[in-house]
């Protein structure tokens, strides 16, 4: 029978809990206790998620904190509401770290509410930006994205326009080196960043050896390397923020928040570039929350200018990446061929070979 706690309850039992750790997908009982507790706190749970630490009171069988980590973001944080204090968020903090260290992950982000952030500046964690009433990302280091622009400093060339542009490039098509190309000619330096995050059909390495192999030749170009400070989607936290749209324009500002306000100050950079997107809603919308939150919002930080640029087009087709894959199971590379460039077309072709048919 659940047995319900007052606070006093909880003070005279506070020494007798169990921390412990667990994977969704081997203990799907206590992940319906965690749900229901995520559900108390106003949460949902994340699919993401990949292990659990949670808090177990001994005396009552109870399930009174958790918090998720999805490779290095600590996601899913709640404390049943008796239990809440200081001591027991403390000792949450130190459990979900310890047990990152303990998998490898050492720098660590954290979206909240920002209603929590004083809670979770006792776990050590520090706001990079901040969405207005609606979501913080933290991390747990003082000094480590001032120690990120500081390397992108020694990368800073002279000029009066600098641009910057983010790729995914999942895989570099003739449409992105249109794109570079674009940029380059109207910039006296371009910076090129590739999204770091592997959810992409194409890992980070191949795709970056594909932009590297397919933006020779344009000589005031810097390749930077994947960032943390680049965001992906992968790491965005739906789980508390209910409505799609309101997830997909806080996602946005957090990503160009984070490029106005570190990156673009420590290059230079003045202008963003983009292509126009006429099939993707949510890439479209992207695009006009890039207007927002780096030309007219206000900054602590410089506005930067938005350039959109006319998407390449094969017979009046705009060329994308998404074409790309879908010709690729079929190894249609007759039609693949007119989509990119002589580098990715090897690549593909060594990578994804025609097979052999039976005589």
């Amino acid at each position: 029978m659940d047995v319900p706690i007052d606070a006093r309850e909880w003070c005279a039992m506070s020494a007798s809990h169990d921390f412990y750790a667990i994977r969704p997908q081997d203990a799907p009982g206590e992940m319906e206790e965690i749900s229901q507790l995520l559900a108390a706190n106003d949460l949902e749970a994340d699919e993401q998620v990949e292990v659990f630490m949670v808090c177990r009171c001994r005396w009552t069988g109870r399930l009174v904190a958790c918090a998720g980590l999805d490779h290095r973001t600590i996601k899913c944080v709640a404390v049943a509401h008796a239990a809440r204090g200081e001591a027991l968020s403390l000792e949450l903090g130190t459990e979900i770290v310890n047990l990152a260290a303990a998998r490898g992950q050492f720098h660590l982000f954290l979206y909240t509410a920002p209603h929590n952030l004083s809670l979770f500046r006792g776990w050590s964690f520090y706001p990079l930006v901040e969405v207005p009433d609606q979501v913080v990302l933290m991390e747990n280091s003082p000094v480590a994205v001032d120690r990120y622009c500081a390397s992108l400093r020694l990368q800073r060339h002279p000029g009066e326009k600098i641009g910057g542009i983010v790729l995914n490039a999942n895989p570099f098509t003739l449409g992105h080196r249109y794109l570079l190309e674009q940029a380059a000619g109207a910039c006296d330096w371009l910076h090129v960043f590739l999204v770091h995050e592997d959810a992409s059909f194409f890992s980070y390495a191949d795709r970056y050896a594909l932009v590297e192999a397919g933006a020779r030749g344009l000589d005031n170009l810097t390749l930077h390397a994947g960032s943390d400070y680049i965001i992906s989607r992968a790491t965005f936290p739906a789980y508390f923020l209910k409505d799609k749209g309101v997830v997909e324009r806080s996602w946005a500002a957090i990503d160009l928040l984070l490029f106005r306000q570190y990156i673009a100050p420590a290059l230079g950079i003045t202008h963003r570039f983009v292509g126009t997107e006429p099939f993707d809603g949510v890439t479209a919308d992207y695009n006009e929350q890039m207007k927002r939150w780096l030309e007219r919002e206000a900054s602590v930080a410089p506005p930067i200018a938005v350039v959109e640029i006319p998407r390449m087009a094969l017979r009046g087709v705009p060329i994308s990446a998404t074409e790309v894959r879908r010709l690729l199971p079929d190894r249609d590379f007759a039609r693949i061929s007119a989509l990119v460039p002589e580098t990715t077309l090897q690549f593909l072709r060594a990578h994804f070979p025609v097979p052999h048919t039976a005589a």
